[in-house]
């Protein structure tokens, strides 16, 4: 009954453009691409600006209805994933680039934007902006900024948090807080961005950011390198960060595991290295001088051949190279159809417990399920981890224990559960591994006073 109401308000107050139900809704996925079940929202919101989304949010919680906020519904954790009597907002009208600002380096977006329309925005004006996904052309930055999103280059930029330098949001009760500022250095008191990012929509709903941009590097260098050791891969991203001119954009690391897998299952691949080698990195750096930045990458690549840090490398030569470096790396899209049922991890340690941690799980894995599969690979360069493991044909059952089994060890190593996707549902039950209780505790706090009655995507993270 208390749907229902809701619903007829929202319908009265605002249309049926803004407020699709039954049949209405557009034939469309409703939920993200973690599996976890989802059921058409009672009603899809979709508003063209931040008056409306606080005039919907406002009714809603007069009626104390239930509202989960989506983006590109690309998540992995079941943020954005609908229950029985939800609706849903989606800010997918609110996609338009308001603003680049030259002088400050900023971009300003609606929530709505895909991250590639961002990227190409910025590009177009000689800017880069850091943050990259797989899903670029799907995400929104309204998602990538809930999610708290990393992807390849967070060893030099960071996350999505660390992106934005000012942000619009409406609460609960259709309050809009925050503000569209440009400034670095902004020291007012509690920052709402850092209190929405990774909140996964429970707190508010991002309307607008002020995005950083960056200069364009004018040379890009990638390299697959082969290591005979761990201990090898930590010192050579050590001494690349120090020593290379333009740093480490990417530091991408493969276990053999994930490697003799691709090269046998995905069609296309080329091998990297003719051998073998007990660790592969894939390394990008960037830089400003599209003439001395190459040969100081070569030549740092000779040093370490000369040291026996590294065994073997190919170095890309042309954007084709690169790509097929890249590839290797990429395929991960394929996991779902050649691996159906997997447990998928997104994890993160101390850099200095990787190579442990690693090795412990694959064979924890491989001794409780032989003929199962184990991969391990990862964005070292920030600590992120992630495990695919397969046993007994993906049955729920085994997979559970898969879970039990990974979070374990995570908690063991006061690793994190989520590196990146965050919590949704998926990962709340195992959010105690990672969190006190008294700061589970402040979490809720947070979360009663900014939305006492619990609307905003109700029984994620917490």
């Amino acid at each position: 009954m208390r749907t229902e109401q809701a619903v007829d308000a929202l319908v009265q107050a605002l249309g049926t453009d803004l407020v699709a139900t039954g049949l209405a809704i557009p034939d469309r996925r409703h939920g993200d691409w973690s599996g976890v079940p989802s059921s058409v929202p009672r009603a899809l919101l979709r508003p063209h600006s931040t008056e409306q989304l606080a005039r919907m949010l406002q009714i809603c919680n007069e009626f104390g209805q239930p509202v989960v906020p989506q983006g590109g519904l690309t998540g992995l954790a079941g943020g954005a994933c609908c229950g029985p009597d939800e609706v849903a907002v989606s800010l997918e009208r609110m996609n338009a680039i308001e603003e680049v600002d030259a002088i400050s380096g900023t971009l300003t977006a609606q929530a709505g934007c895909t991250l590639q329309a961002v990227q190409e925005a910025a590009a177009a004006a000689g800017f880069l902006f850091a943050l990259d996904l797989g899903a670029r052309g799907s995400c929104t930055i309204g998602g990538n900024l809930s999610t708290n999103a990393g992807g390849n280059r967070v060893i030099r930029y960071g996350t999505m948090r660390d992106q934005v330098l000012g942000i619009e949001a409406v609460l609960a009760d259709g309050s809009v807080v925050g503000g569209l500022h440009k400034m670095v250095k902004n020291n007012t008191g509690y920052d709402f961005r850092h209190l929405l990012a990774g909140a996964e929509g429970t707190l508010g709903i991002v309307t607008r950011v002020v995005l950083k941009l960056h200069p364009q590097p004018r040379s890009v260098c990638t390299a697959w390198c082969g290591l005979p050791n761990y201990q090898a891969v930590t010192t050579l991203l050590q001494r690349a960060k120090a020593e290379l001119p333009g740093g480490v954009s990417a530091f991408e690391v493969m276990w053999p595991s994930y490697l003799d897998f691709m090269m046998e299952k995905v069609k296309g691949l080329r091998a990297p290295l003719p051998g073998r080698h007990a660790m592969n990195v894939l390394m990008e750096s960037a830089g400003a001088d599209d003439v001395h930045h190459p040969a100081a990458f070569d030549e740092f690549l000779a040093h370490m051949l000369e040291e026996g840090v590294i065994e073997d490398a190919a170095v890309a030569r042309s954007g084709t190279d690169a790509r097929s470096l890249w590839a290797v790396r990429d395929a991960t899209a394929e996991f779902p159809m050649l691996l159906p049922g997997m447990a998928a991890f997104d994890v993160s340690f101390s850099i200095a417990d990787i190579g442990r941690v690693a090795l412990e799980c694959e064979a924890l894995l491989r001794e409780r399920w032989p003929s199962g599969t184990a991969l391990v690979y990862g964005h070292l360069g920030d600590g992120n981890l992630h495990v695919i493991a397969h046993a007994d044909g993906g049955r729920p059952e085994t997979r559970a224990q898969i879970e039990a089994l990974v979070y374990d060890l995570t908690r063991r190593y006061r690793g994190a559960v989520s590196a990146e996707h965050g919590i949704g549902l998926l990962k709340r039950k195992v959010l105690g591994h990672t969190r006190s209780p008294a700061e589970l505790a402040a979490m809720r706090a947070v979360k009663q006073a900014l939305d006492p009655k619990g609307i905003l995507n109700p029984g994620k993270v917490i």
